[in-house]
């Protein structure tokens, strides 16, 4: 499986990424794939690895890339219950300074460099974010209409506030088809209840789920939150959704 180590210009610098492809002389369908707030490592490698043997040309951009690259700050093998917090506690203070209007300056950027890459093709995308990546991924397909075809998140966080600029209040903006997969306690039924308002008024083919028997982060094997049978019922719904939107849509 042919990777790479990237750097893709920003507004505002440069983002080291990750990216995989398969080893095929084709142009392969882009996926944009945002990661949790502990960043780009090898976990999110290998799963940018696993997606591109399915026929997928993946970028997984450090976004946390204006604080350094990857990682940011230094992070065990295994993240425990007993180290999680100290670790959360370090990367909250980046995550509160990366405003809306950051994500989207580099949400351009991420798109233009995934569309001028030679192994990835010239047609609509999807982006996938996991926990916080989850609603840079949804901003990034409300403000990219026509180019994102698809949308994933999964343990989502952030994705219905009461902030004014909440990424569920912009979603009148979007066409891509959703899926999301959510952990138990992820989201208030209210909050859930909220976000399924605005997807039926987006007019858009959308689900969302809550994965049985699962806590935030199920789909991170470096973390006490991983759960095998969730992350296979992940594979199941995002796999579908990509071949539905991106090899026969």
């Amino acid at each position: 499986m042919p990777t790479k180590t990237l750097l893709v210009p920003t507004a505002d610098g440069q983002a080291d990424a990750f990216a995989a492809f398969p080893d095929h002389g084709e142009r392969h369908p882009g996926v944009l794939l945002y990661t949790d707030a502990f960043g780009l490592r090898p976990e999110l490698e290998r799963r940018a690895r696993e997606l591109a043997e399915y026929g997928y040309y993946v970028l997984v951009p450090n976004f946390h890339y204006r604080h350094g690259t990857a990682p940011v700050i230094e992070l065990p093998a295994h993240i425990g219950e007993e180290t999680r917090p100290a670790i959360i506690a370090r990367l909250m203070p980046l995550i509160e300074e990366h405003t809306v209007e950051q994500v989207l300056r580099d949400a351009d950027a991420y798109l233009r460099f995934l569309a001028a890459q030679p192994e990835a093709g010239t047609g609509p995308v999807a982006v996938i974010g996991y926990c916080i990546g989850a609603a840079y991924a949804m901003r990034t397909a409300t403000a990219h209409p026509d180019r994102v075809a698809a949308l994933a998140g999964f343990h989502p966080g952030f994705l219905a506030t009461k902030a004014p600029d909440s990424p569920h209040r912009l979603l009148p903006q979007l066409t891509a088809e959703v899926h999301l997969g959510l952990a138990e306690g992820d989201m208030s039924p209210e909050a859930i209840s909220e976000l399924d308002q605005a997807l039926d008024a987006a007019g858009v083919s959308y689900t969302t789920e809550i994965y049985a028997d699962t806590v935030h982060g199920f789909t991170m094997s470096d973390t006490d939150a991983f759960n095998p049978a969730a992350l296979k019922r992940h594979w199941d719904r995002l796999l579908a959704l990509l071949d539905r939107t991106l090899k026969n849509g």
